[in-house]
C-alpha cells in the first residue's frame, strides 16, 4: 500500500523523536492537528446551475504563533494530504525561526476547467466558510498549487466583508497595491540563493564560479537561477516541463526566459544541446537545485548524480532511500523546509508590514531575508554536524525542538 503525505510526515516525525529523544508526550501532541475544518461550499456555475465543492482548513500548530500556509485549488486535494501539509509548514516556520506555526488549506475542484466568475465565487464562498477560525492573529492563509494574488485579493475583499474594516494582514501574497510586500514573488528563489552561498561555503565550493544545474523553471527555478548567475554562478543546465537544455559555457538566464515565452519551451535554445529531465539531474555540476515536481531524485538514479550540492527548490523532490544513497555518497542535501522558506519568510515580513501599516522598500526586504536564511542554515548546519544526521533530519531536530520548547513554556505538557 503506497504511503500518504500523512504517513511520511509521521515517519519523519518519529525519526526526529527518536534521535532527540523527545517526550513521548510531546510526540503524541505533535502527531495531530489542532483542528481541521471541512466546508462544503455551493458556487452558483455559469450554466445556472449549483455545484458543492468540498474545501479544508488544517491548523497543526501554533505554539509559535498564528497557523500559517497556503491555499490550493486542485482535484486531488484530500484532508490527509492538507493535514500533512500542515505539519510540514509547522517545521518550515520553525526552521526559519520565525513567530508563526502550521496551517494549509484545500478546495476539493479543477481551476482549470472553470471561469474566472466561477474561481471567484469559489474562493469568496470557502474563505467565506473558514472565517472564524482565521484572522491577523489566528490563522495567516496564502498562495498554494493553483493560487495566485489574485485568489488572495479576494479571499481579503470577502474577510473585510465580515469584519466592516480592512484587516490586510489576514492573508499573505497579496498584490502590492493593497498590502502585499515588496520582493515577495522572488522570494523563494532569492531565499534558495542565500541558503546555496551559505552551503557552498562549507563544503569549499567557490560560489562566484560554481555549475549550476537548474530542474525546473516555473517561479522558484527561474529566480533561483537568475539570483545564482547575479552571484556570478555559470548555469549550465535548466529545464522545463518538456524537456531540459545544457551548455558548459554557460546559459543566460534572461535569454533562455524570452526564448520560452516565443516558443512554449526551453528545448532547441540556439547554442545548446537539448537533453532529457533525467539527463539533466545527472549532469556534472556543483550545484543541483530540483525546483520542478516530488520525487525527482530516487534510488534509481541518486548514485548517477553528480552534483557536490542539492538544494531542494520543490517540496519532496528527494525520495528517503535517495536521501540516504546522497548521504553515503558525501553530496549535501538541503532540504525543502530550509532552501524553500524564503517564501514563507517573506511572507512573514509581509504580514508585520500589515500590523504596523508600514512599508519597506525592496532593498530592506532583501537585506533581511538575507540575515535570516543565513540564520536558518547555520542552526541546521551546527545540528547536522552535532547529530551526525543528514541535512533533513537536522532540519527536524532544529523545528522540533523549538516548537516542543515553546509547548514546554507554554504548559502543553
Amino acid at each position: 500500500m503506497e504511503k500518504t503525505p500523512y504517513d511520511m510526515a509521521m515517519a519523519q516525525l518519529d525519526k526526529c523523536a527518536e534521535i532527540i529523544k523527545l517526550d513521548p508526550n510531546m510526540h503524541e501532541i505533535l502527531k495531530y492537528p489542532k483542528r481541521v475544518l471541512c466546508v462544503y461550499v455551493p458556487v452558483m456555475m455559469d450554466n445556472g446551475k449549483v455545484k458543492v465543492f468540498k474545501g479544508f482548513r488544517s491548523q497543526h500548530n501554533d505554539a509559535l504563533g498564528p497557523f500559517k500556509g497556503g491555499v490550493r485549488f486542485h482535484p486531488n486535494v484530500t484532508m490527509e494530504e492538507v493535514m500533512a501539509l500542515s505539519i510540514w509548514m509547522t517545521w518550515k516556520c520553525a526552521v526559519a525561526s520565525i513567530p508563526l506555526g502550521g496551517g494549509k488549506g484545500g478546495i476539493v475542484c479543477d481551476p482549470k476547467s472553470m471561469s474566472l466568475g466561477e474561481l471567484e465565487r469559489l474562493s469568496r464562498g470557502y474563505f467565506a466558510a473558514i472565517r472564524h477560525i482565521v484572522g491577523p492573529q489566528l490563522d495567516i492563509p496564502a498562495p498554494d498549487v493553483n493560487s495566485s494574488p489574485r485568489e488572495m485579493a479576494w479571499f481579503l475583499d470577502e474577510y473585510n466583508k465580515y469584519l466592516g474594516y480592512n484587516a490586510p494582514g489576514v492573508v499573505t501574497g497579496k498584490p502590492v497595491e493593497i498590502g502585499g510586500s515588496e520582493g515577495r514573488g522572488e522570494a523563494t528563489g532569492r531565499g534558495l540563493s542565500f541558503v546555496a552561498r551559505e552551503a557552498a561555503k562549507k563544503l569549499g565550493i567557490e560560489f562566484k564560479k560554481a555549475s549550476v544545474v537548474v530542474q525546473g523553471f516555473g517561479n522558484v527555478g527561474y529566480y533561483s537561477a537568475k539570483f545564482m548567475e547575479e552571484f556570478g554562478c555559470k548555469i549550465i543546465g535548466l529545464s522545463d516541463s518538456k524537456g531540459g537544455i545544457f551548455n558548459p559555457a554557460g546559459l543566460s538566464v534572461e535569454k533562455v526566459m524570452k526564448y520560452k515565452q516565443n516558443t512554449g519551451g526551453v528545448q532547441d535554445f540556439p547554442g545548446a544541446t537539448n537533453v532529457t529531465n533525467e539527463e539533466l539531474l545527472e549532469l556534472k555540476c556543483d550545484i543541483l537545485i530540483p525546483a520542478a515536481l516530488e520525487n525527482q531524485i530516487t534510488e534509481k538514479n541518486a548514485n548517477k548524480i553528480k552534483a557536490r550540492l542539492v538544494l531542494e527548490g520543490a517540496n519532496g523532490p528527494t525520495t528517503p532511500k535517495a536521501d540516504n544513497i546522497l548521504y553515503e555518497m558525501g553530496i549535501m542535501v538541503v532540504p525543502d523546509i530550509l532552501a524553500n522558506a524564503g517564501g514563507v519568510s517573506t511572507s512573514y515580513f509581509e504580514w508585520v508590514q500589515n500590523l504596523q501599516n508600514y512599508y519597506w522598500p525592496y532593498e530592506e526586504v532583501v537585506q533581511k531575508l538575507d540575515k535570516l536564511m543565513v540564520k536558518a542554515f547555520n542552526n541546521v548546519y551546527d545540528a547536522y554536524t552535532r547529530y551526525k544526521v543528514e541535512m533533513r533530519m537536522a532540519a527536524y531536530i532544529c523545528a522540533v525542538e523549538r516548537v516542543t520548547k515553546a509547548m514546554k513554556l507554554r504548559g502543553w505538557c
